[in-house]
């Protein structure tokens, strides 16, 4: 692939990327009105137990030879409390809602690319053939005509990638016209209770899973290569602060969180929308039955993640039971301003997300002081894999993952820039030197949201969101 066609990428990249965090408006995902389900060009009977109040739904995933996305559930009725597959299942089913919201993400994504290629795409064609006809008329071309068509031609060998970009845009629309058609199947098998097995199930929605994720990896993520010029959102709070938006919410949500403060706090405000946010009013109070530390907190799947105050412990608190599912401590981790960013503020313990989940920035005594990068299982908060990135915590200014690199900066001042990145794919790092302006001069709070493209950052009392450039290379051949 020639350097203008890697440029290319990165430019519409770009341009998708500008206007996806104000969307107000996400495409609906689940229908559930459809039709049977085939695997391998063959009919699948699958059974359901429907029940209004404690049910679960297992979707699973495969390609036919045709290319065909295929999907799978199973729905258990009400089961009793003393059936130990129970809670196991309930887990499935929250796995499987994740990984439903996240195809929504990457639909959206893909929709908004796929439109900017088609424009590119039109107007490359128009360029073409008016070259084609002014060199026909001409006898002799200038200069600068025949510096254009030359641009031209390198410009040609997008067109294939364009055409793999469509075909991409088709295979999500296919996997979500499978999760659509599901109900009519699921109506028509409700006798087989025995038909699927726990193990059989997990099996399913791992699959379906790592197809999400190959999926993403191809059409939704990149290496960063630019943050735009900040847009200030709102001025209010003290001067350390953070706020956020989940990036697992459905199309239906555009609900905001704030919270004040780096210290003992407690009360989190819940804002309906942007809008409601910039005004300052229809919002909902929370009071945390445990104070927080720092600013790194996040909101992910409907639950608000951070660091419990004077501890090592990270809380899982829940917005619609108003109720702490669950503690963990991260054993052996700093914490009460032991190992801080460089602006202080109890930011020992960093929550952050991105499209592979939820991630956890820390430092132990055991590895000098040096961060370590913990991805944490959003259910029980157990480490699922850690990386000792070999740069001191105390000398950066903030941090965060951007599909599965770690992107940290030399400063919370005027000046900051990101200055280091560690691949977790390679398990190697290189220095970096990506600027960006600090407009307020004292950034406390600096995370990305995978949904919006965006960074959301507190700075010095100020509410403000950076667009990213993500540079990704569009393959013209291969399978998910």
């Amino acid at each position: 692939m020639t350097v203008p066609l890697l440029k290319i990428g990165a430019v519409l990249s770009t341009m998708a990327m500008v206007t996806n965090w104000m969307s107000q408006t996400l495409p609906t995902l689940v229908g559930l009105n459809g039709t049977k389900i085939s695997s391998s060009g063959s009919t699948q009977k699958i059974t359901l137990f429907p029940s209004p109040e404690e049910g679960w739904e297992i979707y699973s995933s495969a390609q036919d030879p045709d290319g065909k996305c295929v999907c799978a559930v199973v729905a258990q009725r009400s089961m009793c409390s003393r059936d130990t597959r129970s809670k196991q299942l309930r887990q499935l089913l929250e796995k499987v809602q994740n990984i439903s919201q996240s195809i929504a993400v990457l639909d959206l994504r893909t929709y908004r690319d796929l439109q900017y290629m088609r424009n590119t795409e039109s107007l490359m064609k128009v360029l073409n053939a008016r070259l084609k006809v002014a060199e026909k008329q001409s006898n002799m071309m200038n200069k600068n005509f025949q510096d254009l068509k030359e641009k031209m031609n390198e410009l040609l060998p997008l067109m294939p990638v364009v055409e793999q970009y469509r075909s991409d845009a088709r295979l999500i629309l296919r996997l979500k016209e499978e999760v659509r058609n599901l109900s009519v199947v699921l109506l028509g098998i409700q006798e087989e209770m025995g038909a699927y097995d726990y193990e059989e199930l997990l099996q399913r929605v791992m699959h379906l899973e790592r197809r999400l994720h190959a999926c993403m990896q191809k059409l939704g993520c990149g290496k960063l290569t630019g943050i735009s010029n900040p847009s200030t959102i709102r001025a209010s709070g003290s001067r350390f602060g953070a706020w956020m938006t989940d990036s697992l919410s459905s199309s239906a949500e555009n609900k905001l969180w704030y919270m004040d403060g780096y210290l003992n706090g407690r009360t989190v405000r819940e804002f309906r929308s942007f809008n409601d946010f910039v005004k300052g009013q229809k919002f909902v109070i929370y009071r945390l039955p445990h104070p927080w530390a720092g600013t790194g907190h996040v909101v992910y799947n409907g639950s608000l993640y951070y660091n419990k105050y004077q501890s090592n412990i990270i809380v899982k608190y829940n917005f619609r039971s108003r109720s702490v599912l669950l503690q963990r401590s991260l054993d052996g981790a700093g914490y009460n301003n032991t190992y801080p960013y460089s602006w202080g503020g109890f930011s020992d313990i960093d929550l952050m997300v991105d499209e592979n989940g939820l991630w956890c920035v820390y430092t132990t005594n055991q590895n000098a002081g040096n961060i370590i990068l913990s991805r944490l299982d959003p259910q029980t908060l157990e480490i699922l894999q850690s990386w000792d990135t070999g740069y001191p915590k105390r000398s950066a200014g903030e941090s965060f993952v951007i599909c599965g690199t770690l992107y940290i900066t030399n400063s919370h001042l005027a000046g900051a820039k990101i200055y280091f990145a560690y691949y977790t794919n390679t398990s190697s790092y290189e220095y970096t030197d990506i600027p960006f302006h600090n407009q307020y001069s004292h950034i406390s709070m600096l995370d990305y949201n995978p949904r919006d493209r965006a960074l959301y950052t507190w700075n010095n009392g100020h509410q403000v969101l950076y667009n990213v450039t993500l540079f990704h290379v569009v393959k013209t051949s291969g399978e998910l």
